[in-house]
């Protein structure tokens, strides 16, 4: 089973959005708040992903995006390679 691994904040609408979807597929998950993040942290965590927002969804340690390219995961496969 691949790990999959959603860094979220909260009142994030689309953090909620990815983990729902992840939820109705059936796809187990590991969520990461990063709210209480230092600004060190954030820029490492930007650094690494190339991205300054968040949901940043993670398959084994690969980031394959945020929201937007959740649903599309969803759309070819109803997040079965996920899994």
């Amino acid at each position: 089973m691949k790990k999959v691994t959603v860094y979220s904040m909260l009142n994030c609408p689309y953090c909620v959005k990815a983990k729902a979807l992840l939820t109705q597929r059936a796809v187990p998950f590991e969520t990461v708040m990063i709210d209480d993040w230092s600004d060190q942290a954030w820029d490492d965590f930007v650094k690494k992903s190339g991205m300054k927002t968040v949901p940043q969804v993670y398959v084994d340690g690969n980031l394959i995006g945020g929201y937007s390219q959740l649903a599309e995961v969803d759309a070819k496969d109803q997040l079965a390679s996920l899994k």
